[in-house]
């Protein structure tokens, strides 16, 4: 019975509100604008030779990767929002709970090594280009997919394993880890355990090696001489930091948040925060204030 119970049947998802229309509309607008500014970010870096550098290849890596990780639940949840559907089916919750988990833990990584390159440009820039060379920045992209991919192996695997019986009713948006969890009915503790373990290692140690990346170029930043020179470089850190910084802090809430009652909207609210605005807003923040990309758009669109 356990069995027929864990792999028969859709789940519910209780995070859409009745009224849809505004829903849907905002879901649409948000989708068009992530894929229109990440793949013109994308396609304008590959097109151009002056920004064939370590830097802009692993902006293109991160525009693709947010296309796929928007993709993964948004079209989704408009047509869920559309059609006033709430149910989805056992087999498509866990291949959307596999891919977002997947391209989550990646872009966690992924930023990490973003922040690296930064340091090593900004403080160590005679060893720039021999330090991030292109097989070094391949393997750590690389790297950081294969560790995401993994990571949702080993959260899926266990997540499949749980019973689901009752009205499985999961309240959120899309099938995503806490949500999969207080949906079961069978013991979940080993899971939570596993859950907080991996957050140490994908979204806090990630963290860390940020931050300390940028104190080492805030603290190169001050040396500058010019005070043009200076605030310019030190505009656009801030806002990667401060970008960054709500991606990490939202997602570590959101997978060690709290696991029922109505708290469990923290959840909600924080998993849309980190999986809608990043990659909303990384195009403009990282490319499309920058001189270089935006002489390059300048050149080959108009």
């Amino acid at each position: 019975m356990a069995a027929n119970e864990t792999y028969f049947g859709d789940f519910i998802l209780l995070g859409f509100p009745e009224g849809q229309s505004i829903l849907s509309f905002s879901i649409a607008i948000i989708y068009t604008m992530i894929i229109t500014g990440n793949l013109t970010v994308f396609s304008i870096i590959q097109v151009d030779r002056r920004l064939q550098t370590p830097m802009y290849f692993f902006l293109s890596c991160l525009s693709i990767l947010d296309v796929c990780y928007s993709t993964v639940t948004l079209p989704a949840m408009l047509v869920n929002a559309i059609m006033g559907n709430r149910r989805i089916s056992f087999n498509r919750c866990f291949i959307q709970f596999y891919f977002f988990v997947s391209f989550g833990g990646a872009e966690c990584l992924l930023l990490a090594a973003m922040a690296y390159d930064r340091y090593v440009a900004i403080c160590n820039p005679l060893h720039y280009l021999l330090i991030m060379n292109k097989m070094f920045c391949s393997y750590f992209v690389a790297g950081c997919l294969i560790c995401g991919f993994l990571n949702s192996v080993f959260h899926t695997l266990m997540t499949v394993k749980l019973t689901f019986c009752g009205d499985r009713e999961i309240h959120h948006f899309f099938c995503d880890v806490l949500p999969m969890l207080e949906a079961a009915c069978s013991d979940i503790d080993s899971s939570q355990v596993v859950l907080h373990i991996v957050t140490v290692f994908l979204g806090v140690s990630p963290f860390l090696i940020v931050i300390n990346s940028y104190i080492h170029i805030i603290s190169a930043i001050l040396k500058i001489r010019s005070s043009a020179g200076r605030q310019k470089v030190f505009s656009t850190c801030s806002s990667h930091l401060i970008v960054v910084t709500l991606f990490y802090m939202t997602s570590m809430l959101n997978y060690n948040g709290p696991i029922s009652g109505d708290s469990f909207v923290i959840v909600r609210v924080s998993s849309i925060l980190y999986s809608v605005l990043p990659p909303l807003f990384n195009p403009a923040i990282y490319c499309l204030r920058n001189e270089e990309v935006k002489r390059a758009l300048k050149k080959h669109l108009l």
